[in-house]
């Protein structure tokens, strides 16, 4: 597996093989890019049945969509999980896979970005759900925009392509 790096990122940008929109120069780090916030939330809703979980399972059954003003907020108590959505679109060629990673800045609050889900398959072109979850014993005030993970890009080997169900998501 090989980690591509600052360099490399960028001559796949700058050729189109890779598309990250919107995109700043300043979000590409050594082997990584920022990615950043979006504005539209999935949340649980308040229910008090049991929710019975089988391969089938629908999350839209018991979680809402909302959003959220630019410089506004989400409050997420302790022990709260809710989806957000990258502000980006991810394009990876069937070359390319990458994986999600969070920030350590917001793990020492006790905001983890991404509990299962932290690859993205070749082939997608969407913008990428985190499973967002609060760790911490306090009230945290999620702000859309922020710096919230990092996308690490690696090579395949072959070729792949995903088409699963979440092949093409643009929303939470």
């Amino acid at each position: 597996m090989a980690v591509l790096s600052r360099t490399r990122i960028l001559e796949l940008i700058e050729s189109g093989v890779l598309k990250i929109e919107p995109f700043d120069e300043k979000q590409v780090g050594a082997g990584s890019v920022d990615l950043h916030l979006g504005t539209e939330f999935r949340v649980f809703k308040k229910v008090h049945d049991v929710f019975r979980v089988t391969d089938h399972v629908d999350h839209t059954q018991v979680t809402e969509v909302v959003r959220v003003k630019r410089h506004g907020h989400i409050l997420m108590m302790p022990g709260e999980l809710i989806h957000g959505i990258t502000e980006e679109m991810i394009s990876l060629p069937d070359s390319l896979a990458a994986l999600i990673e969070g920030r350590s800045s917001l793990a020492r609050v006790g905001l983890l970005t991404h509990l299962s889900s932290g690859s993205i398959h070749p082939g997608t072109s969407n913008r990428t759900v985190l499973e967002i979850a609060n760790i911490s014993p306090i009230p945290l005030a999620i702000v859309p925009g922020i710096k919230i993970c990092q996308l690490i890009l690696i090579e395949v080997r072959g070729k792949g392509k995903y088409t699963g169900r979440f092949a093409r998501q643009m929303r939470p």
